[in-house]
């Protein structure tokens, strides 16, 4: 059994995380994502699928072409599981772009991956402070408070990212095993 060590101060940072966020301007004015976000909230939608991956190529989008293939790179050294390299060029991308929530959260996935839970809680804070329904940023959240042996904590970031997706399939996946286990969550 792997020991994870936090701080506090990133425990008490989950709990604001998990507060009600006021909307920002950085990400939050595109109306697409507003009108995509409201149709993906819709019960029965059967085009899920296609609305998720027009939201997801919207906030991919980071309107320079050079942090564009920033966020490529970090993508792609993630997919071949070379986690430092992809943080370092999501590092440059966080640098460059600090209002781009995208490379915000894909760093988060990186650093988690990475086993290094409390530099992915410090940058899912900053994603949701960016736009507070990235619905994989509040995932993240939940399996980093789920990761740290917080489960009260991970069903209600979980609950939060379903109130704005319902239709995921591994997010009600992960709300019933947690909802139905007394602890154990395979992930």
């Amino acid at each position: 059994m792997r020991i994870v060590k936090v701080s506090l101060a990133c425990a008490v940072t989950a709990l604001f995380l998990l507060a009600p966020f006021a909307p920002s301007t950085a990400q939050t004015s595109e109306p697409d994502v507003d009108a995509l976000l409201e149709r993906l909230a819709t019960p029965g939608l059967a085009e899920w699928q296609s609305i998720e991956n027009q939201i997801f190529r919207i906030w991919s989008q980071s309107g320079s072409p050079a942090m564009d293939l920033l966020l490529k790179r970090g993508r792609d050294a993630m997919e071949a599981q070379n986690f430092e390299a992809a943080i370092e060029h999501l590092t440059a991308l966080t640098d460059h772009a600090p209002d781009f929530a995208e490379g915000w959260n894909t760093r988060a996935t990186a650093f988690f991956a990475n086993d290094q839970l409390g530099l992915a809680l410090a940058d899912v804070q900053r994603v949701l402070a960016l736009e507070p329904r990235h619905f994989n940023a509040l995932q993240g959240l939940g399996l980093i408070m789920r990761e740290l042996g917080q489960e009260d904590l991970a069903m209600r970031a979980f609950k939060m990212a379903a109130a704005i997706h319902p239709h995921d399939p591994d997010l009600k996946d992960l709300l019933e095993r947690l909802e139905n286990t007394s602890g154990e969550l395979d992930i």
